[in-house]
């Protein structure tokens, strides 16, 4: 075995993900216009703020965003800056808040976007970003989404606690980047490093499609993105499980076998042949 790359579900070399903030009721125009072009988002959620005015109630949640296949993620009980908290503090907004959304949808909810400043900008500088890390994951969140970081980039998140998305919808590069993401080619005849998997990551809110009259701008960003054939469209838990699975193969010490010990089916290209591994199945290359 000379190169090995991850691939996502059937053998596809890259992944578009969204994540959307605060449950607004501009969500239920923009999930419509996700659902039209395919796409998967994550819709991260203060529970605190659910039946507010100009908020989506549960019912709306459950109708317009989870009937889609879209994820419910937890974004603080009442939206506060998690690095300006004391730990006690972030237990409570993150506990409270993923408790009542599970409570209240019925399900496992492992997701987290960081309110307001994301890990870029916490105002108590005593307090790192390793101790965060630290309560989230004693939390059972697997994976915390940041902000401000914008870049062409394309790549898995190598630090799920940190994970960078690619652009905001209103970055000024969206369109030139979303072209540079879709003509990659991750073809066999590619040498090495060019072949790895690429992400396009796309967040922010959709109540400032309406407040800078701009919802045109996020139809051409869905429309661009979709119908892709090497393309797998998914949620940002979708994303995580799939590489924790991968991550979990089993190789022999001769790399000419492995074993799929998940509950998930795994493809990988292997010397720029395409391989699926079923769950629980063990295959020779």
């Amino acid at each position: 075995m000379q190169c090995k790359f991850m691939r996502f579900p059937e053998g596809k070399s890259k992944c578009v993900t969204l994540s959307y903030d605060d449950a607004r009721d501009h969500d239920i125009r923009f999930s419509q216009m996700l659902n039209k072009y395919g796409l998967k988002c994550t819709f991260n959620i203060s529970y605190d703020f659910v039946n507010r005015k100009h908020y989506l109630t549960p019912d709306q949640i459950r109708e317009h965003l989870l009937a889609h296949g879209h994820e419910v993620a937890v974004h603080g009980q009442r939206h506060r800056a998690t690095g300006q908290l004391r730990p006690i503090e972030i237990i409570q907004e993150v506990l409270e808040n993923r408790i009542a959304l599970e409570q209240e949808f019925d399900m496992i909810i492992r997701g987290f976007a960081y309110p307001d400043s994301g890990i870029n900008a916490f105002a108590n500088p005593d307090y790192s970003y390793e101790k965060v890390v630290e309560v989230l994951k004693d939390l059972d969140i697997v994976y915390g989404r940041t902000i401000s970081r914008d870049n062409n980039s394309f790549a898995l998140p190598t630090d799920w606690h940190c994970w960078i998305p690619t652009a905001h919808h209103n970055n000024p590069k969206i369109f030139e980047w979303i072209d540079e993401f879709l003509a990659i080619d991750n073809s066999p005849n590619q040498y090495g490093p060019a072949r790895r998997p690429r992400l396009f990551y796309l967040w922010g809110h959709s109540f400032e499609f309406d407040s800078n009259n701009n919802w045109e701008r996020g139809e051409e960003i869905c429309k661009k993105l979709s119908g892709n054939e090497d393309v797998w469209y998914a949620t940002n838990i979708e994303i995580y499980d799939y590489i924790a699975a991968y991550n979990s193969l089993v190789f022999s010490a001769d790399g000419t076998q492995v074993y799929n010990p998940t509950l998930i089916d795994i493809w990988l290209d292997i010397d720029k042949t395409l391989y699926k591994v079923k769950s629980g199945e063990k295959i020779k290359f």
